[in-house]
């Protein structure tokens, strides 16, 4: 969601892409379906949608660290990063913003700059938002009970946006490719489908009215 038409322009002029999955997916509608089930699930849905921006399969990698709980795996987490990194050497790296408001992104942010440390590449680190978005006034103070409370926790948290011009100096124009990017996010049929026939099902266009789905197709 947050970088898909960065890559699939990278791919456009010719850069090698390495696309890295810290975690499985596996609770994301676990209430609806066998945790294994939807972790394979989510893993199809990822290899479909990279293949829509131009990412071969082979150029993706899985760690498969729980869904969730990524913040017990760090040792880990930096150990098999690390390894990535050294065989890689990527002169540029896309990683969540460091105040994301979800852990696992949060997490994620955290081991690649200490995998980085470690190996002592100079890379050129980009932070991209993706639940940083659900704040005011991007989204309103309305719909279910938990949305309400977390759009008003990270309006708060932000300062009413200007964490974003502190630290956002740098944006993708998605004009030329927002159509490839609908296509691959297309691919997340269990994120933008109501894949089991259940009203409780949640899809991301559900959320906050679909207000926070369009943010990703803004710039």
């Amino acid at each position: 969601m947050g970088c898909g038409g960065t890559i699939f322009l990278k791919k456009k002029a010719g850069a090698d892409i390495k696309v890295v999955y810290m975690t499985d997916g596996s609770k994301s509608h676990s209430r609806f379906m066998p945790e294994d089930e939807l972790r394979a699930i989510r893993v199809k849905e990822a290899i479909a949608a990279c293949g829509i921006l131009g990412v071969d399969e082979k150029d993706i990698i899985f760690l498969n660290y729980e869904d969730g709980k990524l913040i017990d795996s760090q040792e880990t987490a930096v150990h098999n990063v690390t390894g990535i990194l050294r065989e890689n050497k990527p002169q540029q790296i896309f990683i969540p913003y460091y105040k994301e408001g979800h852990l696992d992104h949060v997490m994620t942010n955290s081991i690649v700059v200490s995998a980085l440390r470690i190996c002592n590449i100079n890379a050129m680190v980009y932070e991209y938002p993706v639940w940083f978005w659900f704040h005011w006034p991007w989204v309103g103070f309305s719909g279910e009970r938990w949305e309400i409370k977390s759009a008003l926790k990270n309006t708060l948290s932000s300062w009413f946006g200007l964490r974003l011009l502190k630290d956002f100096r740098y944006s993708t124009e998605l004009a030329s490719v927002e159509t490839i990017k609908r296509k691959a996010l297309e691919q997340h049929q269990t994120q933008m489908t109501q894949y089991i026939s259940n009203p409780e099902w949640i899809t991301l266009a559900d959320v906050a009215k679909g207000k926070f789905l369009e943010c990703f197709f803004s710039k």
